[in-house]
């Protein structure tokens, strides 16, 4: 899981590999208000080092995060103040309390490996929503989707700092083991390597709509960014 170094980094990569937080934001948004139009409370799971969460902030009344990466929820938190970050597991967190929506964003929903993960989850998320709250996930590839062997790179440089990721993705599976190294250069202390494994389900449609509905979600899956992966935007049954 994401660790110090790489918390340091994440965002200043993902942005300039051109990712677009405050759109990305700005389609889950439209989409929940299509559906709950006053929504006012958002929980954003795996929220990492906030980027969305931040975006969030500005559209709703009320926002919080979850996120499993110590490192990553000190940062989320750090440029959040004044909303919670909690540390937790999407699997078992508990909140003591309800959100009218819960977003899951930038394919974290792929970490949980297995269906029965996935299906708990989701129920999971279901306890912390109102009756007619909103869940928004961003999914990881589906397996038709997925490009084995798929390689990437990228270079960044803010203000002295320049940073170098390449990544290497194979199907494991009904997985997607992606090896990610690093290469990160500045004056004060010179270039460091590190690198990170993934280990990322590929579930398909099928399995992401059958898990909403075992949650007692009716589920829509909308083709539209972010990342081109899609979006699956369900609402809880008010039972």
């Amino acid at each position: 899981m994401y660790g110090a170094e790489l918390a340091e980094i994440y965002e200043l990569i993902h942005r300039g590999r051109g990712k677009d937080y405050l759109q990305e934001a700005a389609e889950v948004e439209r989409q929940v208000r299509m559906r709950r139009p006053d929504a006012a409370s958002l929980l954003d799971v795996a929220c990492g080092t906030g980027a969305h969460l931040r975006c969030f902030d500005e559209l709703f009344d009320e926002v919080a995060g979850l996120e499993l990466s110590e490192p990553m929820a000190r940062f989320a938190q750090a440029a959040l103040p004044h909303v919670p970050v909690h540390v937790g597991d999407m699997r078992d967190f508990e909140l003591g309390r309800t959100y009218d929506v819960i977003t899951c964003m930038f394919g974290s929903i792929g970490y949980l490996l297995d269906e029965s993960a996935l299906v708990g989850a989701v129920r999971r998320f279901a306890r912390h929503l109102r009756p007619g709250g909103v869940l928004a996930v961003d999914p990881w590839w589906f397996p038709e989707t997925y490009r084995h062997g798929h390689v990437a790179g990228g270079m960044v440089t803010v203000g002295e700092r320049t940073v170098s990721r390449v990544s290497h993705s194979v199907r494991e599976g009904a997985a997607s083991r992606m090896q990610v190294h690093y290469l990160v250069a500045d004056g004060a202390s010179g270039v460091r390597h590190f690198h990170e494994t993934h280990l990322i389900g590929l579930f398909s449609r099928a399995q992401y709509e059958a898990a909403f509905t075992a949650a007692g979600f009716g589920v829509d899956y909308i083709p539209v960014e972010p990342a081109g992966r899609g979006l699956f935007v369900g609402v809880r049954s008010a039972g």
